[in-house]
């Protein structure tokens, strides 16, 4: 797996496909191994640029605490460093947070954006709390966690919904993994999340940007979707029947989000 020493960190990254060229950022804790089928998902009809973040999966440990400015040059400076001056973005829930704060940084560099089920933070809103989490026992965190996903999901909505029930149980297989260095990654991440905040730059953006919202989202409310739109001219506002995770749940969602992606674009 290639590496590329950007803003003071070696990370690992994925470049494959053809077409567009499209920058995927993914969410909390998410490395390309764990979130593989997002990779597969976003990468038809693209040439795909994937990352691991710094302090997570196969990229280097952050030499210290850090935040959303330093995801973004993190994400710039991989786009340098692959020879793209220019690339559309979809970021997905903490990767929608850094994605923003990539595009109201450099909008030259974003010919289009997707910002699925993410908040703008400040007056916009601010997505779950999720460092909360970190205190509680591994049990008691993926309860909590389940009920985040999907506002709907108990053991009878589960039990009648199989393909829900395998989300659940994939992302408490993230917890897992109590590897210190793994867990000190994850926790660095959180923090760095919970000073996000680009609403009074999201004006800055021009290029076309599609948002997508989960109806029953607790993690990132429809109403920061909506304040995400108002604030950035001509944005599209998308909602779907699922939670945080409405991509891999309302069949209508992926394919929007493709041909937005893999449109022309002027």
């Amino acid at each position: 797996m290639p590496t590329a020493h950007v803003n003071g960190v070696d990370l690992a990254y994925e470049l494959t496909g053809s077409g567009p060229r499209l920058l995927l950022v993914n969410g909390s804790g998410m490395t390309m191994d764990s979130g593989r089928v997002l990779l597969t998902i976003f990468g038809r009809r693209v040439t795909l640029l994937a990352f691991d973040p710094r302090g997570l999966g196969a990229s280097g440990p952050a030499p210290g605490s850090y935040d959303m400015a330093t995801c973004a040059a993190d994400a710039l400076g991989l786009l340098d460093a692959v020879g793209w001056d220019t690339a559309r973005v979809v970021g997905v829930s903490f990767g929608g947070m850094v994605s923003q704060e990539l595009a109201v940084t450099a909008p030259h560099r974003v010919e289009r954006l997707a910002l699925l089920c993410t908040s703008p933070g400040g007056a916009g809103g601010s997505s779950y709390p999720l460092h909360e989490l970190e205190s509680l026992e591994v049990g008691a965190r993926a309860a909590v966690r389940r009920t985040l996903l999907d506002e709907r999901f108990d053991e009878a909505w589960l039990d009648t919904h199989p393909g829900d029930r395998a989300l659940v149980e994939l992302m408490d297989r993230r917890d897992e993994d109590d590897d210190p260095t793994v867990v000190a990654g994850r926790r660095a991440q959180l923090e760095a999340r919970r000073g996000h905040d680009v609403w009074d730059r999201l004006d800055r953006i021009d290029c076309p940007t599609f948002v997508g919202r989960g109806r029953f989202d607790p993690i990132a409310p429809m109403a920061n979707a909506s304040a995400i739109a108002e604030r950035i001219a001509g944005a599209e506002l998308h909602t779907y029947e699922g939670g945080h995770a409405f991509f891999a749940q309302d069949p209508a969602a992926l394919p929007e989000i493709q041909a937005f992606l893999t449109a022309d674009t002027p």
